[in-house]
C-alpha cells in the first residue's frame, strides 16, 4: 500500500509471479533397448513392468519409452523378488511399496533418535 500526500491510501496490486523452472542440463534418459541390454530382460517384459507400475517410464517426443538412469537397478529388484520369493508380478508391486515404506519409517526412526540425543540400535517398538 502506498500513502499519498493527500492522506488517502491506495492499494497497489501486482500480477502474481509464477515460478518458472528451466533445465540447464537435460536429465539423462535411457532408451528401452539400452535398459533391455543392461538388464538382460526382453523389451516386452519391460513394457509389461511399466504397465504394472513396477518401473517408471516416460515417453519422448517420438512416443518411445525412456527411463531414468536408476531403472536397471529397479528392474533388478523386481527380478530378485520374483525369483527369490516366487511372487507373481502383481504381488511384487505390493511388496516393493511395503519395502519402500519400511525404509522411510526406519529413516524417520534414525532421525528421531538423532534429534533426541539417544542412540539406540534396537527399534522402539520392541
Amino acid at each position: 500500500m502506498s500513502t499519498h500526500t493527500s492522506g488517502t491510501v491506495t492499494a497497489t496490486r501486482y500480477a502474481p509471479v509464477t515460478s518458472v523452472h528451466y533445465e540447464l542440463v537435460p536429465a539423462p534418459r535411457l532408451s528401452l533397448e539400452t535398459v533391455a541390454s543392461r538388464t538382460g530382460l526382453h523389451p516386452e517384459l519391460i513394457r509389461r513392468f511399466v504397465v504394472l507400475g513396477l518401473v517408471d517410464a516416460e515417453r519422448d517426443a517420438g512416443g518411445r519409452l525412456v527411463f531414468a538412469p536408476g531403472a536397471p537397478a529397479a528392474l533388478g529388484r523386481v527380478e530378485r523378488l520374483h525369483s527369490g520369493l516366487c511372487l507373481n508380478y502383481a504381488a511384487i508391486g505390493l511388496v516393493m511399496d511395503l519395502l519402500d515404506r519400511i525404509d522411510l519409517l526406519e529413516a524417520a526412526l534414525r532421525r528421531g533418535g538423532a534429534r533426541s540425543g539417544v542412540r539406540s540400535e534396537e527399534p522402539s517398538w520392541t
